[in-house]
């Protein structure tokens, strides 16, 4: 297996590791924890999970690397990491020191991505890999940089910088959803021809 595919599969093994953190913190909460504790630990490792993203990409493109498997594992590994820190960001009672995303965001982000994860289902069927596509690189990007903004809060406590960084994430999380929407438009629109051939 080569290193943009080690990352890729890294990337994935830091999304339970994130929610057994989140159950046992709960836990901690529960029991009169402070929940900042908690959210300090987040911002770092979705960091480190979201440069992996970025590096992969780099050097399988850089070292002519590219699998089926890495078209496969990689967007995969992105929508896995990004819809567990959208989940956590929607929960409004258990983070009361980050900020609480809109329910509707995370539905509209879930509902592209299983329309996308059925047209890659129906591709692979007739013997096509769709490798991720560049709108849905940038909104995949630009989703990523929302999360780490507004997951931030907890390191920006009582600072003037606080609710800049908190409103710039909300607008790179709302471009993030615009962008989530176009570029499922767009998957469906260049793959269309296959999924309704048979109707």
């Amino acid at each position: 297996m080569n290193l943009p595919n080690k990352l890729s599969l890294f990337r994935v093994i830091i999304i339970p590791i994130l929610i057994l953190y989140y159950y046992l913190e709960v836990n901690y909460i529960r029991q009169g924890g402070s929940a900042i504790i908690y959210a300090l630990f987040l911002a770092p490792l979705f960091i480190i999970a979201s440069l992996t993203d970025f590096l992969d990409g780099y050097l399988a493109r850089k070292h002519d690397l590219v699998t089926t498997f890495g078209k496969f594992i990689d967007p995969l590994a992105d929508k896995l990491l990004v819809v567990t820190a959208l989940l956590i960001l929607m929960n409004p009672h258990q983070i009361s020191t980050l900020p609480i995303i809109p329910m509707w965001i995370v539905a509209t982000i879930l509902a592209r991505e299983f329309i996308v994860t059925g047209i890659r289902l129906v591709a692979v069927g007739d013997g096509n890999v769709i490798a991720a596509s560049k709108l849905g690189k940038y909104k995949t990007a630009s989703t990523m940089i929302a999360i780490i903004l507004l997951l931030l809060k907890p390191y920006l406590f009582q600072t003037v910088f606080v609710d800049g960084v908190m409103k710039a994430g909300l607008i790179i999380l709302y471009i993030a959803t615009l962008l989530t929407v176009i570029s499922g438009i767009d998957y469906f629109i260049k793959n269309k021809s296959a999924l309704l051939k048979s109707v």
